[in-house]
Parts: C-alpha cells; structure tokens; sequence
C-alpha cells in the first residue's frame, strides 16, 4: 500500500513539474501571440487601407508554408489527430501559425485566435515531450497541457480551458488522467496574462431573469434549438466554401489570392469594417443591443470566405461573434435583454459548433458570472443534442450517440 501510494505521489510530483514548465513557456508565447494580434488589429484599424494588401498577405503565407514543407497542413485537426494516435507534432507548426495569424488579421481577414493558440500550445508542449523523453501516453498529455495554457493565456478563462482540452479531442470520452497537468498549465497561464495587464475576457450581463421561471426556460430552449440550427450552417459553410475553393482553384497561390480579393469586394458591399478582424468589439455592443439585424450571416460568410481560401486563424471567436449577434438581434421577440441574449447565443454556438456541452457551460459561467448557470446548461444541452454531429473540426472524434446510450465512433462531418 505504502509503496503504490509513493509512486502516486511520484507521479503527482512530475506532472506538476511538468505542468508548470508547460504553463510558463506555453503562457509568456500565448502572451507574446496576444499582444501581435492586438498590434496587428491597431494597425490595421488606423490605416483601412491595409485591406487591400490582403490577397498578397495570403501569398505570404501560402509562400511560408510550401517553404517548411507544410504545404497539407491539416491545423488544429491534427492537433486533435496527435493527442489521439500520438501522431508527431512538427515545432514548424508554432512559428507558422503565429506569424501566419498576425498577418491574416494584419491586413483584415475574418478569423479569430483560438486555434492558432491550440495549435502553438499542442506543437511546442508536444516538443517538450520529445526533449523531456517522455513515453507515448505522457506525451499526449502534456499535448493537452499545451492547449489549456495557450487558450487560457488569451482568453483568461482557465477552467474552460482545461475542460475544453480534455472533452475537444474525442466527445464522449474525457482523459481525466490529464486533469492535474491541464490545470497547473492553465492557472500558470492565465497568472502570466494577468500579470503582463492582460483583462480576462468578460462581458458585462444585464437585465438577465431572476430565479428560474417556466416562461423564461421556453424561451431558453428556443434559443438552443435556433442555435444548433445556425451552428450547423456555420460548420456547414465553412466546409462547403473550402470544397468550393479546391474544385475552382486547385492551385494554393491562386485560392488564397482569389479569396482576398472576394473578402475586399465583400467589405465594401457590406459597407463596413466590422466583419474583418476578430470582431471583438462588435461582440461587445453586441451586449448593449448595438448589431445589425444580419451582422451574423455576414460574420460566416467572411469566415468561410477568409479560412477556406488558405488564411490562418481559428473559428471560435467568429462563432462568438455570430452567437453574440445573432442572441442580440432575436432577444426582444423572447422578452430577454439584448445582453442575455448575446450570452445565450454565445454559449449555444459555442456548444453546437465543437460539440463541447460541459465547456460551454463552464465557459459561459466565466465569461458571464455564474448566477444563470441553469440556463446556461439548458441552452448548450438543447444545442449539443440537436446540432446533429456537424463540428468545425473533421478530425473530432464522437463516441456515443447524441440521442441514444449507443457506442457509434465517428468523425464529426
């Protein structure tokens, strides 16, 4: 007894050594990533004339990703890929995505920040693995370690972090064996933010029902059966654009440049900046009932558009941004506040686009505070049920089926 209580405590020893060394070198370059894209945004922002550099800022990174040998990068699916096969993560991938990151919001392609920060926390944490000569199983873990403390180093939300590291991989099975890791990574990660004067990521909840209420719950689940609807049309645009794009423009130069020029043209047809970038702020007057009636159809159509073509970037802060709109925009037909509404939609897309009910939930109450925290789960469980198994990952693996106690074990669509 005396014994296997030892090798757990050994055990527990390492990996919280393991995990802070993760979260301290994974967190200061989440950070260093964080303070590019909020340059390349301030930028972009004062000088709208950048837009137009856009299709050759693709060709710069088409360019850099032929020249690592790179040129099938499958992103953060692979990320996804490797913690489940232990399939090896190449460092090229940190740099690249980085760099290629800042330049896509740079010059005003539509894309958030998440996955570039999954994919630098999962390739350098996946070289500390090699370098620290862990075995196969270890290293999938400390793969995980990575993606909590870059996700929680931007986003200032560490328990979502952790919980989203351990459910994205495959739905239905969690490695709770990486609990311990992912935590100390992602707490040191978040630390390190806040401490370089990063805010968490909040948004301020008003005019949310008090108590629960029958009335307000059907007007919850409408929300979530509305969202797995939209997410499915996210996820389903993005890929069908993407299919679009190889069949018409097989060659890589000739996609990425086509695809900036088509989100140019969209621009100046929507008559408004704010569907380039992240959209963080338009997220913000999103809680304040400020948002056009279809900003959210525009966000997926920018999206698709930008990422298809070869830009980098990720897809969770767009899904933000159309969950947020979207809430906006219907919450005075369902007697909400525009601010309770952003908040719903937020979480239901946010399920229904990754599959993830338990961190959206999570995420929703570090986002929002946690006094809704029912309708939160209300929301993301209609979301996840009826989102069917769309996902904007194609490597996520789904274990059990959705409406029914049975092993299925397929990839997302």
């Amino acid at each position: 007894m005396w014994k296997k209580a030892y090798e757990q405590f050994c055990i527990f020893g390492e990996w919280i050594f393991f995990g802070s060394i993760v979260g301290v070198i994974v967190g200061l370059i989440g950070i260093i990533f964080h303070f590019g894209i909020e340059i390349a945004t301030e930028y972009r922002m004062t000088y709208p004339i950048l837009l137009w550099l856009l299709p050759f800022g693709g060709l710069a990174i088409v360019y850099f990703y032929h020249l690592e040998g790179m040129d099938k990068d499958r992103g953060t699916n692979f990320i996804l890929v490797s913690v489940r096969t232990n399939e090896k993560i190449t460092l090229k991938m940190a740099p690249l995505i980085f760099v290629s990151t800042i330049i896509t919001h740079f010059f005003g392609g539509s894309s958030g920040r998440e996955g570039a920060a999954l994919q630098l926390g999962g390739s350098i944490a996946g070289k500390l693995g090699r370098v620290l000569e862990l075995d196969e199983k270890d290293e999938r873990i400390i793969t995980m370690c990575g993606m909590s403390a870059a996700f929680a180093a931007l986003f200032g939300t560490p328990i979502a972090s952790v919980v989203f590291s351990m459910e994205v991989i495959t739905v239905g099975i969690m490695h709770y064996s990486a609990i311990v890791p992912c935590t100390i990574s992602a707490l040191i990660g978040a630390g390190l933010s806040a401490y370089c004067g990063i805010k968490p990521t909040s948004f301020l909840l008003t005019g949310a029902p008090q108590g629960i209420s029958f009335s307000a719950c059907i007007s919850v689940m409408f929300f979530g059966i509305i969202g797995a609807l939209l997410s499915i049309l996210f996820c389903t645009t993005m890929k069908k654009v993407s299919a679009l794009y190889k069949i018409y423009f097989p060659n890589p130069y000739k996609r990425v440049f086509v695809g900036g020029c088509i989100v140019i043209a969209l621009t100046y047809i929507s008559g408004t900046r704010d569907y380039n970038g992240a959209g963080v702020d338009v997220i913000q007057w999103a809680f304040y009932g400020g948002v056009e009636p279809f900003a959210f159809l525009w966000k997926i159509l920018f999206t698709a558009i930008t990422l298809g073509a070869g830009f980098k970037g990720g897809e969770i802060v767009p899904s933000f941004f159309v969950g947020a709109t979207f809430g906006a925009s219907i919450s005075s037909f369902m007697g909400f506040s525009p601010s309770f509404g952003a908040a719903l939609g937020m979480g239901a897309l946010f399920c229904g686009v990754t599959n993830c009910p338990l961190s959206a939930i999570v995420l929703s109450v570090e986002l929002f505070g946690g006094e809704q925290v029912a309708y939160y789960t209300l929301v993301c469980a209609i979301s996840y049920m009826l989102s069917g198994y769309y996902s904007l990952y194609s490597e996520q693996k789904i274990m059990y089926s959705k409406v029914k106690p049975e092993f299925i074990n397929r990839n997302a669509n």
